[in-house]
């Protein structure tokens, strides 16, 4: 059982008067007054101190103690005093984030939140100071959609010191805390005149990028990565398996996003045109590292590859490739939204005009829910305003109709 010793006075029994009588210390006035000292559950002893008129503040965290280790939720009070910056790059270290993941979570740690967070120990930081960090994002003029991803990594920071017995509580996820959002961005899909017009413009060797995204939902890595080797021919379906992506400024063949491999229907006319562009450029035996620069080496013969046969690097198809087709194509003051993920949205467009289920078109798409793409889209689908109207229609519009002719029937 721990106990709460007072370091400026001693009791001492005098057999004069026989009573007990209290006698200032050498330590008396200086430093902390109330020491409390424990046993942690392993048996070894722990102590914290408290200044003087603080005995209050001693009971109660004796108190507190005592109770944590009945009921198994003990946390050592020193643990905490290890900085973010310290366990946030340890955290960063046991992650089993994809290379390129990392490389986007450490940009966000040393750009937005380290800055903040690094010297200050884990068990001091307060819901206080999370609200004037967020603040400090706001007033720097940092977007929303970028605040809500260093919101998320500081969660999950802070929540992982929870899991490890340093901090009782997460800070970030106190009542007063009033997290980020992510602006909710309305898609609006390239009609199909401007993705014919995108198509026309690509220069010959590219023009296969547009078909592909448009035509099978395929990812701008994805289709940097396709193989007509990858194309069951006799079940018409496209096995989405690999992409091209930049790892340390290095390329490497990777899985899809996710790790998430699919099917996707292939359909005739797109396969034609595979078929087509394969005659004027042959596929290339393309070898790249996979997953990291020092993976194992895989080998694929890519469709879509530079004037020298190489992997097409991301930055340079966009300003020099997808750019000018872009303008060609009347798109004058692109946004985010006129990125090549454009050609995802279009053929999402097309299959839930086709009335496509959402459970498909995210499988097709590759996404990690269902529940994703409905929020994505569900603004595209036929509204239920306009299925009633058709349903309704259907039934009295057809009985309108053959009243009247009944009516006029009888009038002859």
């Amino acid at each position: 059982m721990g106990h709460l010793e007072d370091r400026w006075w001693r009791d001492e029994w005098d057999p004069a008067t026989g009573k007990m009588l209290r006698h200032k210390t050498e330590r008396f006035g200086r430093g902390n007054r109330y020491r409390v000292r424990f046993l942690d559950p392993e048996g070894r002893e722990r102590s914290r101190s408290f200044a003087d008129r603080r005995k209050r503040s001693a009971d109660e965290f004796l108190i507190s103690m005592e109770s944590d280790k009945s009921h198994g939720s003990y946390i050592d009070p020193k643990a905490g005093r290890i900085t973010f910056g310290d366990y946030a790059r340890r955290w960063l270290a046991s992650q089993t984030f994809e290379a390129s993941t990392r490389n986007s979570v450490t940009w966000r740690l040393n750009a937005q939140i380290l800055p903040f967070f690094e010297r200050r120990e884990l068990g001091a930081i307060t819901p206080t100071d999370v609200r004037t960090w967020i603040r400090g994002m706001q007033d720097r003029g940092v977007a929303e959609s970028y605040q809500a991803g260093c919101f998320a990594h500081v969660s999950s920071i802070l929540s992982a010191a929870v899991d490890d017995r340093l901090i009782r509580e997460n800070p970030v996820k106190a009542r007063s805390v009033v997290r980020p959002k992510r602006p909710p961005v309305k898609v609006v899909p390239w009609s199909r005149s401007r993705v014919t017009k995108l198509r026309l413009a690509m220069k010959d060797r590219f023009e296969i990028f547009v078909v592909l995204g448009a035509g099978c939902g395929l990812r701008q890595g994805e289709a940097f990565g396709f193989s007509p080797d990858d194309v069951d021919r006799q079940a018409g379906v496209l096995h989405v398996i690999r992409q091209v992506r930049l790892v340390d400024s290095r390329l490497v063949f990777a899985p899809p996003k996710r790790n998430k491999t699919r099917e996707v229907p292939m359909p005739r006319s797109i396969l034609r045109l595979v078929d087509e562009h394969a005659e004027q450029f042959p596929p290339v035996p393309v070898t790249l590292p996979w997953r990291t620069p020092a993976g194992e080496p895989a080998t694929a013969r890519l469709l879509l590859t530079d004037e020298r046969g190489g992997a097409l690097r991301r930055n340079h198809f966009n300003e020099s490739v997808w750019a000018p087709a872009r303008k060609a194509a009347g798109v004058e003051n692109p946004t985010r939204q006129d990125g090549t993920h454009a050609l995802r949205h279009y053929y999402a467009s097309v299959l839930l005009d086709a009335r496509e289920s959402i459970r498909a078109l995210s499988e097709y798409l590759g996404h990690h829910d269902p529940g994703f793409t409905l929020r994505t889209y569900t603004h595209l689908m036929p509204s239920s305003a306009a299925r009633t109207r058709r349903a309704i229609d259907a039934v009295f519009g057809v009985r309108e109709s053959n009243a009247g002719a009944t009516e006029a029937g009888h009038g002859a």
